[in-house]
């Protein structure tokens, strides 16, 4: 079984930053634990990250969340030190300009064709659990239905305590294995 964590935005703005929360920073060190676990088998560990240039507030995305954050290569933008020292030298890096990724899919399907479908499983964790987690999932599911596709509920943080569970729900009813 090829085995792939998935380590979705966290990035220094999601945690202490311009929308930083206290629950995004308390998973930092279960993040890290899950890093290091992965690193010691020699399994894969793919990065994304939140990436927005300085024309942020007039996207559409902007005029909804108006709070600037993640500009690519400022601090906030930056993974988060902890997270970061724990990543493996050769680690996958994914900017994704909006929510899911599709470089992540695309990313995803070379372990797919290598292994096949059900010799694949991916690993989420990261922020936030009701936007960018949950996308990246659903996005995943929809491409390789027969991949497992787990999430650990220890190792995420959604915009409230309230939208973190709702969008674990919404995972667990779309057959995503919520840990």
């Amino acid at each position: 079984m090829k085995k792939i964590l998935i380590v979705v935005d966290m990035q220094k703005d999601f945690i202490d930053g311009a929308l930083g929360t206290p629950e995004a920073a308390a998973i930092v060190p279960a993040v890290v634990r899950k890093i290091e676990s992965y690193v010691a088998t020699g399994d894969t560990v793919i990065v994304t990250q939140d990436t927005h240039q300085a024309n942020y507030l007039d996207t559409q995305e902007g005029k909804y969340l108006p709070v600037s954050h993640c500009q690519e290569n400022t601090e906030g933008w930056q993974i988060d030190t902890q997270v970061a020292a724990a990543l493996p030298h050769d680690a996958i890096y994914l900017n994704k300009p909006t929510f899911g990724s599709t470089a992540l899919v695309e990313s995803v399907g070379t372990y797919v064709r290598e292994f096949g479908e059900t010799e694949v499983q991916v690993e989420l964790v990261g922020l936030c659990t009701d936007i960018c987690v949950v996308s990246n999932a659903l996005l995943l599911k929809a491409f390789y239905y027969e991949m497992p596709i787990l999430l650990d509920s220890t190792c995420c943080a959604g915009i409230t305590p309230d939208s973190h569970k709702a969008a674990l729900v919404t995972m667990r009813n779309c057959q995503i294995q919520v840990q």
